[in-house]
């Protein structure tokens, strides 16, 4: 079984997944809002789960709408893993971005299923988004012994 990658470091997936370049992409598609050409099918389905809600959508463009309805400004993603699957990726990430004059954070989950070296199906599962306030709530009440 492959190693998986973890991030922030520059290490790379193994060759012979042949995903590590969607991988790249995926983060790239997270930071900006945008899909990077040759991440998504144009007929990528997209079910994305977060608390208490679930909204689904089809096609690249409808992808990218509702990332950005999401995350409407630029973001980052300091710290992700990726293992490869027969036929695709896992990928669990924490992302983080500006918004209404504060930082926000999420950890979420994300299966995407892989034809033709394009993601056609991507199920994700997100933790919600954390204001600053319940950032430092969580963190003067949990001891986190891992990042």
């Amino acid at each position: 079984m492959p190693e998986p990658t973890v991030q922030p470091t520059a290490q790379a997936l193994p060759a012979e997944s042949g995903i590590d370049p969607l991988v790249h992409r995926f983060i790239r598609f997270l930071e900006t809002g945008t899909a990077p050409e040759g991440l998504f099918a144009d007929d990528v389905f997209v079910d994305f789960t977060l608390p208490l809600w679930r909204k689904q959508v089809s096609g690249r463009h409808a992808a990218e709408e509702l990332r950005r309805a999401g995350h409407p400004d630029p973001g980052t993603v300091p710290q992700w893993r990726a293992d490869p699957i027969p036929g695709g990726f896992v990928i669990e990430f924490q992302e983080s971005w500006t918004a209404d004059g504060q930082q926000w954070t999420a950890r979420e989950m994300a299966r995407a299923d892989v034809t033709n070296g394009t993601v056609t199906k991507l199920s994700v599962y997100c933790t919600g988004d954390w204001d600053e306030a319940l950032v430092r709530e969580h963190a003067a009440t949990e001891t986190m012994i891992r990042p």
